[in-house]
């Protein structure tokens, strides 16, 4: 395509941010914050897309609450379900690609190898199910579009559980954290740079639409993944009270959620990789990154 328009949305969320960088080689990018465009409001955002006469939509907005969900039901779904519904309506009349983000917490977490694209899903909680809606009004809607499930997603900004961990080890002595869910912590950059290769791809190959398994290589539990964390943030300087040692391991059922958490989500990306020749990094690889970029004046830091 010649100057491709593209409309992204959500450009100031942990993906969106990145977004912004990966995809300005592709195109004309208008980008809209959850201010500017907020996904409850449905015929605003139908005008956004007409006005911008965009030849691919990424939408990088959703409601991630997903404690908040539980009694957020109605907002969770318009957000999540009516909204990327509007959005693969408006992605058809437009004749552009939609590119959209979903979950692990469309699974059950039951089963005992990674999750592949085709396995059925079986959401536990209100958002799950809400962004498993939103998947299927995409497939509906018969368009071209590229679907992302991913897991444990985290960057330099917004909230995550990185940030998290090295806000709470800067004060405590003692951290406790869950050891009986395993992940991929994936970073918003790898998101943001697979989603534009993707892109590149399908320009040329349309056949590659449909719905991938985007995470980073490997498995870890919260447990390990806080301990790592921690051990890399205190070589780095960190000025921590609690290091690696000081993380102690408790179950699901001794921190209890009103959103119930899935204890699988490893997600095959074999699919991704096959298709657009990639090769996706380790998981640990994104922790050094995400220290070095972490603002010097950033409360993790001081």
């Amino acid at each position: 395509m010649t100057h491709t328009n593209i409309l992204l949305l959500g450009a100031n969320g942990q993906v969106g941010w990145e977004l912004r960088r990966a995809l300005a080689p592709l195109g004309d990018v208008t980008a809209y914050t959850r201010a500017e465009a907020d996904l409850a409001d449905l015929e605003h955002l139908r005008t956004i897309v007409r006005v911008s006469a965009p030849h691919i939509i990424v939408n990088a907005a959703a409601y991630t609450a997903v404690d908040k969900a539980e009694s957020e039901r109605e907002l969770a779904w318009r957000i999540n379900a009516e909204a990327v519904a509007a959005l693969a309506d408006e992605a058809v009349h437009a004749d552009a690609w939609l590119v959209h983000y979903s979950t692990d917490y469309v699974f059950d977490g039951l089963k005992r190898g990674a999750y592949e694209e085709h396995d059925t899903a079986r959401p536990l909680s209100v958002y799950g199910a809400s962004k498993l809606a939103g998947e299927r009004a995409v497939r509906a809607a018969r368009g071209r579009y590229l679907i992302f499930r991913t897991s444990w997603v985290y960057a330099p900004r917004g909230k995550n559980f990185p940030r998290t961990m090295l806000n709470l080890a800067r004060n405590r002595d003692e951290l406790t954290v869950v050891d009986d869910q395993v992940g991929a912590p994936t970073s918003a950059e790898l998101i943001a740079d697979v989603t534009a290769l993707a892109l590149r791809h399908v320009q040329k190959v349309e056949c590659a639409a449909g719905t991938y398994h985007l995470t980073a290589a490997g498995e870890t539990s919260w447990y390990d993944y806080a301990r790592l964390l921690l051990r890399k943030a205190a070589a780095k300087g960190y000025h921590l009270k609690a290091g690696a040692q000081g993380v102690l391991p408790i179950t699901s059922a001794d921190y209890p959620t009103p959103a119930r958490r899935i204890a699988n989500s490893r997600l095959s990306t074999d699919k991704l990789q096959t298709v657009f020749g990639l090769t996706l990094p380790p998981w640990e690889a994104g922790i050094d990154r995400f220290l070095d970029e972490l603002p010097h004046e950033s409360p993790e830091r001081r």
